[in-house]
């Protein structure tokens, strides 16, 4: 949520940065709001006051003369009453527009109309080798009994998944190196709620605008997470946090689940884009000045987990028709898929400045608010699927990335085998 002292003060910093975002958001509608609401509660004060007096003066006077001053006060408390209704029907436009406002951006970030305008920053890695033509994970994963879709499909329908045999002990592996990886690097780790109520989403800013992403439960004030970040944002709201307490830094392990409304058509086979998977996300609360520097932690965490793994990458600077309203500042991470021979997502890292903590009310001691910063440690199994195809064998095997090993109990190697159900 923007500020909206800084619109008032400021509108030219908004006005530009909706121009770098090709943003319709109604800048001059919401000031015109915002001014009149403010000159409505100046109204409903002077209105207050003169009503105070009123009430004053007819104490005075005896039962005979204060009947002609009933009409008065009536009239006074009507329009009141109406000024007041009025006043809150605007704090209501101002309030509902602020929360779909856009982030300030930063100016490191890239002029682009979508995706396919993002720019790559380095790649790192080196690309695997293969004397034979690599399979893609589904391919791997149905040969050695990783994978069941078809009765996943019957189960749940489309983009569900059920891992098999070691891919259970791959994927698990995966999100322990993940979270042990980050412990070391002193983040405290948490499993966060699965279900969240709509004002914590809200305060993430993922509602309104996101809505339709989100799994809601029927009847009840709850949804299904789409990423721990959103369950950990709330875990200071309210709060007023000390300067020498900051950073508070988090490494969180979820579940996730996204109804993939707008990704009809696209990757509709595999376990890239599905409706459920499993995360480690990390996650910053920190001092204002600090929050670059955090940024770069993240970022440089993640890197490190993928090297140790040995799948090449790269990091790519999203443009601003990709960043979304939250972000200042992203950063996606793309894993090499030897099959495809591309780079697919596999962490995007975002520094979202007051944004989210100014929606949870996370005040900094001294005045003003947190900043706050998430990014991917390891998603899966899109990472696992990535693992398949960069670790596949000619004979058909998979051999188990030596970091992961002493997750798998005693498993170095996927080999055939005859798939069982």
């Amino acid at each position: 949520m923007i500020d909206i002292r800084l619109l008032r003060e400021h509108p030219e910093v908004m006005r530009d940065n909706l121009r770098k975002r090709d943003s319709d958001w109604p800048l001059d509608r919401v000031l015109a709001a915002d001014k009149e609401w403010r000159e409505v509660l100046r109204k409903v004060e002077d209105l207050k006051a003169e009503r105070n007096r009123a009430t004053m003066e007819m104490a005075k006077l005896d039962a005979k003369e204060r009947e002609p001053r009933r009409a008065k006060l009536k009239k006074l408390n009507d329009e009141i009453t109406h000024a007041e209704q009025k006043q809150e029907a605007l704090a209501k436009e101002v309030r509902d527009a602020l929360l779909v406002s856009p982030n300030i951006l930063h100016e490191r970030v890239p002029k682009g109309k979508d995706d396919s305008e993002n720019v790559p920053l380095r790649k790192e890695g080196k690309l695997p080798k293969f004397g034979f033509t690599p399979k893609d994970h589904i391919g791997i994963g149905l040969s050695l009994g990783l994978f069941d879709f078809d009765k996943a499909a019957e189960a749940s329908g489309a983009r569900f998944y059920y891992l098999k045999n070691e891919a259970v002990f791959l994927e698990l592996a995966l999100m322990r190196y993940a979270l042990d990886t980050t412990t070391k690097k002193g983040f405290t780790p948490l499993i966060t709620p699965n279900l969240l109520r709509y004002w914590v989403l809200e305060g993430a800013g993922y509602f309104p605008k996101f809505r339709e992403d989100t799994y809601k439960i029927d009847g009840e004030d709850l949804y299904l997470v789409g990423t721990s970040e959103q369950a950990i944002t709330a875990i200071h709201a309210n709060e007023t946090l000390r300067e020498e307490d900051l950073p508070l830094r988090y490494t969180a392990f979820s579940p996730c689940y996204r109804t993939e409304v707008g990704a009809h058509g696209r990757d509709t086979k595999g376990v890239i884009r599905v409706h459920q998977f499993d995360k480690v996300e990390q996650f910053v609360f920190c001092h204002p000045n600090d929050a670059w520097k955090e940024f770069d932690r993240l970022q440089r965490n993640h890197e490190e987990i993928l090297e140790g793994l040995g799948i090449p990458y790269q990091v790519v600077e999203i443009c601003t028709g990709d960043i979304g309203i939250v972000a200042a500042r992203k950063l996606d991470t793309e894993g090499w898929f030897p099959a495809q021979q591309k780079y697919r997502e596999l962490s995007s890292c975002s520094n979202c400045t007051d944004y989210q903590a100014r929606r949870l009310n996370v005040r900094l001691a001294g005045g003003g608010f947190v900043h706050t910063l998430n990014c991917t440690a390891l998603p899966s199994p899109r990472t696992l699927a990535c693992v398949l195809e960069n670790y596949q064998k000619e004979d058909g095997t998979v051999s188990v990335p030596k970091v992961l090993q002493p997750y798998m109990n005693g498993i170095k190697e996927i080999a055939l085998k005859k798939t069982k159900r």
